[in-house]
């Protein structure tokens, strides 16, 4: 029996990688750098599962391929906002994710952000490199204690209650923002508006899903609401916050910090970013443990093995 032919679209956990090859014919980018569009679109042809990247561009064009082979899109990753899936479901293309297995990992990131931020550690770090740094004094490179300041959380999912789970454990206080609110929660932490919250927070942390409804829900408007010494922290999606409006908040010191682990045009980082001493800014290592990567694989792995048996998807998108 003719194995189906499977194409990774970048290196995975070696682990992953062997299951597959178990069961399927798999095509591995060996260069591990991002396909484009045309060498999707050939792959499409000659492959029956396009395993993508949160990264990777899945297209209308991609998906509508002439002569398309692909019958499902396995997705290494939780976020789908890559995929055109209004053109999948028009060409009865199964989509799948990989979401509760990266909620740990996710929100350590969040936190690294939250402490390297309020502490300056980036900032200490970089000086101590540099072989600027002339020793100890009371008042260099004086941070913020987390104890009993206010972390407002955008979105309360399970990456957001995480961070709080977290957070509480350096004495913080939690306050949140979501479409409603959550019946374990006091009534008092909940914040219908974003505005108040914004106004609020000590702490302003993203955890909001990506797409045209929030995009740049954080700009120059928002910015301007919070205190001035609040810190801004993004794990969520990078089209999230308008970046030349932080940029320009960040050196204006409206507002005192920010911590980013995820970019509007990832891999490419708003320069205005790049040389300001008050952001830490991270490249995407939301995820980046080798047991939330592995999990993920696994997950895939196990959507396409429920697809091809004939049976329904575990993580069904489309």
């Amino acid at each position: 029996m003719t194995k189906p032919k499977i194409l990774l679209t970048r290196r995975w956990p070696r682990i992953v990688e062997e299951r597959l090859a178990e069961t399927y014919e798999v095509t591995l980018n060996d260069t591990d750098t991002p396909l484009g569009e045309a060498e999707m679109i050939a792959a499409m042809r000659t492959h029956d599962a396009l395993c993508p990247t949160v990264t990777d561009k899945v297209t209308r064009a991609v998906l509508a391929a002439e002569g398309r082979r692909v019958r499902i899109v396995g997705n290494y990753g939780a976020g789908y906002e890559h995929i055109d899936l209004d053109a999948a479901r028009a060409q009865g293309i199964a989509v799948s994710n990989t979401p509760d297995v990266l909620t740990e990992a996710t929100a350590d990131i969040a936190m690294t952000l939250i402490l390297m931020a309020m502490r300056r550690a980036g900032e200490g770090e970089r000086e101590l490199r540099a072989g600027d740094w002339t020793g100890w004094r009371p008042t260099h490179l004086l941070g913020r204690s987390l104890d009993g300041k206010l972390l407002g959380l955008v979105g309360f999912g399970r990456i957001a209650r995480a961070v709080a789970n977290r957070a509480q454990a350096f004495g913080m206080k939690i306050a949140y923002h979501s479409r409603r609110a959550a019946p374990d929660m006091p009534e008092s932490a909940y914040h219908a508006s974003l505005d108040e919250l914004a106004e609020c927070a000590d702490v302003l942390s993203l955890h909001a899903p990506g797409g045209p409804e929030t995009r740049h829900m954080i700009d120059a408007a928002m910015l301007a609401r919070m205190p001035a010494h609040a810190v801004l922290v993004n794990t969520g999606r990078g089209s999230l916050i308008d970046e030349a409006a932080l940029a320009k908040a960040l050196a204006q010191r409206s507002i005192a910090a920010a911590g980013l682990d995820v970019y509007e045009a990832e891999p490419k980082v708003n320069p205005a970013l790049v040389d300001l001493p008050n952001v830490v800014l991270l490249p995407h290592l939301g995820s980046a443990t080798l047991e939330a990567r592995t999990a993920m694989g696994m997950k895939v792995a196990d959507n396409l093995d429920c697809f091809f048996a004939g049976e329904s998807l575990l993580d069904r998108v489309v």
